[in-house]
């Protein structure tokens, strides 16, 4: 008698079917490579758990408990401390430069939010996005690790919300899928020019996002455009034992185009 497969497995083995019923194009089979890596993705989560904690042990959030899973895109990196690594120096100018104020705006399930409020304790940190279930996640994630009472989680944001942004020293950091193009400007938004920000731009989404937000603070701040990089330096010890795809996999973080960043600060 064969065993179980895992509910997992079979909606996966499911959904693959339907994708390459008839025959198959290109579109087709790159839907289903994808789907199977971010299966193999969800199986192998539990073994980094079983095996590393839930505790992050590098990049600049080591030491934050990682209990809840990812609102979106692959936990694995986030498990790792290596999510978005390219960011890792900007993460560290931001807790050195010991802004007042920091608005996360689309904060997902808190992974900069609470981040940011376990090293820099003496600043307000508000978590903001439009998801109930990612805000109800970003909680857990605070008092999980010890910051709930200085986490402010709230929802959706609009220009009249950014005036606190001239209240006191603050740094925006925004990932909106694309709503950064309505958002981000000065003119609905003119307290956005006290601040400053760092902005992942879905420039696959929008087309043309990237020079528009150069153009839009190119007077007011310095702009330092930030491209993606994979961090594999985590990988020693039994991760040596995996496969390559496998050790890719782990810090695959599932963007299906570039999403390059501007790190903005003021002249």
């Amino acid at each position: 008698m064969s065993l179980p497969v895992a509910p997992l497995t079979a909606q996966v083995a499911d959904q693959i079917g339907r994708i390459l019923d008839g025959v198959p194009g290109e579109k087709d089979l790159l839907a289903a490579l994808r789907l199977l890596a971010k299966w193999r993705c969800m199986r192998l989560e539990a073994e980094v758990e079983r095996r590393s904690g839930r505790d992050l042990v590098a990049g600049p959030f080591a030491g934050m408990s990682y209990v809840v899973r990812a609102s979106e895109g692959a936990r694995i990196p986030r498990m790792l401390g290596v999510y978005e690594a390219s960011l890792a120096p900007v993460i560290e100018e931001i807790v050195a430069r010991d802004y007042a104020t920091v608005l996360d705006i689309g904060s997902a399930e808190g992974y900069y939010a609470v981040g940011l409020a376990r090293r820099m304790p003496g600043a307000r940190v508000l978590a903001r996005d439009g998801d109930p279930r990612a805000r109800a996640l970003c909680a857990a994630l605070a008092t999980a690790n010890g910051v709930a009472a200085r986490v402010e989680i709230g929802g959706i944001i609009d220009h009249a919300d950014l005036a606190l942004c001239a209240l006191a020293p603050t740094v925006v950091i925004c990932d909106i899928e694309g709503a950064e193009v309505e958002l981000l400007d000065p003119v609905g938004a003119p307290a956005l020019l006290a601040a400053d920000l760092l902005v992942e731009v879905h420039e696959g989404m929008r087309p043309g996002a990237l020079a528009l937000l150069q153009e839009r603070f190119a007077r007011s701040h310095n702009i330092l455009r930030i491209d993606r990089r994979l961090d594999d330096s985590v990988l020693g010890g039994w991760y040596e034992g995996l496969s390559d795809l496998d050790r890719l996999l782990m810090i695959w973080e599932w963007r299906s185009s570039p999403t390059p960043w501007l790190w903005m600060t003021r002249r």
